[in-house]
């Protein structure tokens, strides 16, 4: 079964934008947090940005400004708008859910959001390649 279908991604130059999705099919959709990660060959995956249950977004101190998360709960997608990419966004991107229960008096704690460990459900990964 997979509950992350992703979309999107490929090859742009730096400057350029892109636009990532992930639709997400499980229920109760409203209850999870979600994220994008992402993972450049030879690092670590790194956490690019959260949304939470209640529609905060939190975003990791390399994309701020230049990245956008968002979700439409009517058709159950989760998007990243990507702006002024650069060189260093070449990775892949994942997207990753969570029930909310798993951040349950935790909604300051940015280490937690940002931790794989944190989240179960992942997509299935899209290369986004920016060319300088």
């Amino acid at each position: 079964r997979v509950d992350l279908m992703q979309s999107g991604g490929g090859s742009v130059q730096a400057g350029g934008s892109m636009k990532l999705s992930c639709v997400h099919t499980e229920d109760p959709y409203n209850d999870y947090y979600m994220a994008w990660f992402r993972q450049a060959p030879g690092k670590k995956c790194e956490g690019v940005a959260v949304i939470g249950n209640d529609g905060a977004p939190t975003y990791g101190e390399p994309v701020k400004g230049r990245f956008t998360i968002s979700k439409d709960n009517a058709t159950r997608t989760l998007s990243l708008q990507m702006n002024s990419l650069k060189p260093e966004d070449t990775a892949v991107y994942y997207c990753a859910a969570e029930p909310s229960l798993r951040f349950l008096g935790q909604s300051e704690n940015y280490n937690l959001r940002f931790d794989v460990s944190s989240y179960t459900r992942w997509g299935q990964g899209t290369q986004v390649t920016v060319s300088s």
